[in-house]
């Protein structure tokens, strides 16, 4: 009888999908750990992930590479996890686990329940940040939707590199210390209302966003006696900051969520049209 990632690969399944090749499939795992937890799996049903071949192997851990970049681009997080059970289901299969901490990765965690509007939000952000394209058919009815966004994400994007440079090793200090991520997302063309910019960020709809302008934001962070505790690296968020409103249009932070725990996005306008700057966590309580 066929493993239940065979049917969903054969199509009998639903699943939200976030990238395939014609060897390898990812899509979210219905019941998560986390927001984002994914799966990745060989199309060829295995049952124990050492029993395929060293091609095979290298190759479905080649995909799982691109997927976890995408997840780890679409969902607020430290790092990725990566975990092989392989007693659930029997066809081999790589979980990515977004983590804030060690503790996200506990399987003896009760598992989440996450409503299929917000899995479709996120399977839909992440697949738009997996490197070199997703490999999914692009939805009916979407083309007129695409003729107004941003081009896709070039490998070599410069603007992108450049924030990663600068963000690389800082934390927004809050109650708790969040790193900065960079971050740039396929967006239409003109000013975006909060429903369509909830929907580029992979964000639920209809959470609460907040603005707020970027000096402001960072003002604790760039002062030179401010929470850092250091002059040098108050002076790489000013450096940070001074690309930002130099280099990109209409540069503002956009808090997402509400509680003690919030998303923050500080983004732009770059050449290309995309939306780009950093994302990181707020927390207060």
């Amino acid at each position: 009888m066929p493993s239940i990632f065979s049917r969903i690969v054969s199509g009998e399944l639903p699943a939200f999908k976030v990238a395939e090749d014609a060897d390898h499939l990812a899509f979210l795992d219905s019941t998560p750990l986390v927001e984002g937890h994914t799966l990745v799996i060989p199309k060829q049903e295995i049952d124990y992930i050492f029993d395929l071949t060293p091609q095979a192997l290298a190759a479905l851990h080649v995909f799982a590479q691109r997927v976890a970049k995408g997840v780890q681009a679409a969902v607020p997080c430290q790092r990725i996890g990566v975990a092989v059970i392989g007693l659930e289901v029997p066809h081999a299969h790589i979980h990515l686990i977004p983590l804030n901490k060690v503790s996200d990765m506990n399987f003896a965690n009760p598992k989440i329940k996450v409503p299929d509007d917000r899995m479709r939000a996120l399977a839909t952000a992440i697949a738009a940040q997996v490197p070199g394209g997703s490999g999914l058919p692009t939805p009916e009815g979407a083309a007129d939707a695409n003729r107004a966004a941003a081009p896709a994400a070039d490998p070599n994007d410069a603007t992108l590199a450049q924030l990663q440079k600068l963000t690389q090793g800082l934390n927004f200090i809050s109650e708790s210390d969040a790193p900065l991520e960079a971050v740039s997302y396929a967006a239409p063309t003109g000013a975006l209302p909060d429903a369509q910019l909830l929907q580029v960020l992979g964000e639920p709809a209809g959470t609460p966003v907040a603005k707020t302008e970027l000096t402001d934001f960072l003002s604790n962070h760039t002062a030179d006696n401010g929470v850092t505790g250091s002059v040098a690296t108050a002076n790489r968020f000013k450096a940070l900051q001074l690309y930002l409103r130099q280099e990109l249009d209409g540069t503002q932070v956009y808090r997402v969520g509400k509680g003690s725990q919030t998303r923050a996005y500080a983004l732009g306008r770059d050449v290309a049209g995309r939306l780009a700057g950093f994302k990181t966590v707020v927390t207060s309580t």
